[in-house]
């Protein structure tokens, strides 16, 4: 107790760090429960089924599996940096996460004011771009370390590809900053409160959704999925790049690719939808979206109180109606007047990411891969071109309001 007395700073930065990993690694887990189940969907398939109700203990089943799976090193390979290439893959992707926040609310822990960000900078954008940046030197790393040809080549297409995409991601997103003047998360969200004709949000998605577009196509690109998976290319190249990795190893690539996953679409949502600002006003007649969490919750407790009473599975029979009797728990929790202005930062951020990343899974379920010709060309002859003509036209119009 004397050293939380003494360093309540430290111990309160450690607290959330500890509970952003924990909700972030379980987040990456069931995103591919949840990536399976959808791409099931659209092929008409079940899907992870049978390991727990529904398939919902299939990443512990995963996990488990990579952690007791023979690790197996080529012989021929550069041992320290076949090993640390996934370590640096996961570790960049956990980093750029600590700068996102998720709402605007200022709670108390241990009696010290903290926001709800792990660490919050005036230029956070620029700190996120710089650490994200380098997980190029992962992928490439470990194509050349593991002494083979086809990881060399899944890595040296990573290298093109991203080094080809950043551009694009970066110029995108420039006339945001331009409209919001600021490298601060909160100004940028701050921003974008209020309504257009009392009605419409004013979000910079509407007087950027050129740069919009941009952006969540080189992220896509950025984060190496589908249709512009060219690093991995199972069909040309094996597997890429992590060809020649098993176990755990091999595990931490794609859990870094889900953490890129999160971290773009956080960021789509706080640079082009608001953040964690809701699309209603907050007045008047608009005042029922308050209940919208306790509402959301109450509805998928009793969908999984209903839902596990005429399952199949005797499993899913034992554990639905407890998870819903939960969610209804919750809800209620969320209908109290001290929770209910907190909750809603939080709420709607995860709402908008959620949203994005179901795109992401949507797009892997229908599209198919572009070949590397297609790839690059698509790159430096289109998009690039059309995040410089909205960097133009948002730079002339921002000059032209302030004369």
């Amino acid at each position: 107790m004397e050293f939380v007395t003494h360093h309540p700073v430290l111990v309160v930065s450690l607290i959330k760090i500890g509970i952003a990993l924990f909700v972030v690694m379980t987040a990456l887990a069931y995103l591919t429960w949840f990536e399976r189940k959808v791409v099931a969907r659209i092929q008409s398939r079940w899907g992870p089924y049978w390991v727990g109700p529904h398939g919902l203990l299939q990443p512990l089943a995963d996990g488990i599996k990579f952690l007791f799976k023979e690790d197996i090193v080529p012989p021929a390979a550069d041992k320290l940096s076949y090993v640390l290439a996934p370590f640096l893959a996961l570790a960049l992707a956990l980093t750029t996460l600590a700068l996102i926040p998720i709402g605007p609310a200022t709670i108390s822990i241990l009696g010290q004011p903290t926001q709800l960000v792990i660490s919050h900078s005036n230029v956070a954008l620029i700190l996120l771009f710089a650490i994200s940046s380098i997980g190029i030197y992962a992928v490439v790393l470990a194509g050349w370390s593991s002494n083979s040809k086809y990881p060399l080549m899944g890595g040296l297409r990573s290298s093109a590809q991203m080094i080809s995409y950043e551009v694009s991601l970066t110029l995108s997103v420039v006339g945001v900053l331009l409209i919001a003047g600021s490298f601060d998360f909160y100004d940028i969200v701050g921003g974008q409160s209020g309504h257009w004709f009392h009605f419409l949000p004013k979000w910079l998605i509407f007087p950027q959704i050129l740069g919009f577009i941009c952006y969540l196509t080189a992220a896509i690109a950025e984060t190496n999925r589908v249709p512009f998976d060219l690093p991995e290319a199972e069909t040309e190249l094996v597997a890429g790049f992590h060809t020649e990795y098993s176990s755990f190893k091999f595990a931490m690539f794609f859990m870094a690719e889900y953490a890129n996953m999160i971290t773009v679409s956080c960021l789509a949502t706080l640079l082009f939808l608001g953040g964690w600002l809701s699309p209603f006003p907050e007045t008047g007649v608009w005042r029922w979206q308050l209940y919208l969490p306790a509402a959301c919750l109450t509805i998928a407790g009793i969908g999984l109180i209903v839902g596990g009473l005429r399952g199949v599975q005797l499993s899913a029979k034992l554990v639905f109606p407890v998870l819903g009797i939960v969610c209804l728990g919750v809800g209620y929790l969320c209908t109290f007047a001290a929770v209910m202005p907190v909750i809603q930062g939080p709420f709607w951020f995860i709402a908008k990411v959620f949203f994005l990343l179901f795109f992401y899974v949507w797009a892997r379920g229908t599209l198919p891969r572009f070949r590397y010709d297609q790839l690059m060309s698509f790159g430096w002859k289109f998009l690039l071109p059309l995040s410089l003509i909205n960097l133009v036209v948002t730079s002339l119009v921002v000059v032209l309001r302030l004369r």
